[in-house]
């Protein structure tokens, strides 16, 4: 095999993996992603911000148009849902003597997509 060929190939996988880096992170399904909160509290003096994370990504969903034609429907819809949750406190300062300053905020640590239920009445 020529240097040629080989240097084609090395070249042409390396645009693959990058390619499959792109879109891996374009589709990606559920993921953990970090989001500022503003939090406050009236009887507190101020606002503080909070770093957590929250369920972020693509959720593919579908609901058939055919069910005027007798169909029955089959609806497939999933959600970015916590399965496991870690609570952390914050004091909010500057808060008068009868307002309680610690705050309990939830951090979502491990996630999942799980179908949605329906529940018909």
């Amino acid at each position: 095999m020529g240097s040629s060929c080989r240097v084609r190939m090395a070249l042409g996988s390396l645009a693959c993996i990058l390619l499959c880096l792109l879109l891996g992170k374009a589709l990606a399904k559920c993921v953990p992603q970090n989001y500022t909160l503003y939090v406050e509290r009236e009887g507190c003096e101020h606002c503080v911000a909070v770093n957590t994370t929250i369920c972020s990504g693509f959720c593919f969903s579908r609901d058939t148009n055919m069910k005027e034609r007798g169909w029955k429907g089959f609806p497939i819809q999933r959600a970015c849902m916590y399965r496991s949750l870690v609570y952390h406190t914050v004091n909010l300062p500057g808060c008068l003597r009868d307002v309680d300053p610690p705050l309990l905020l939830p951090r979502g640590r491990a996630l999942s997509l799980q179908p949605v239920q329906h529940h018909q009445q």
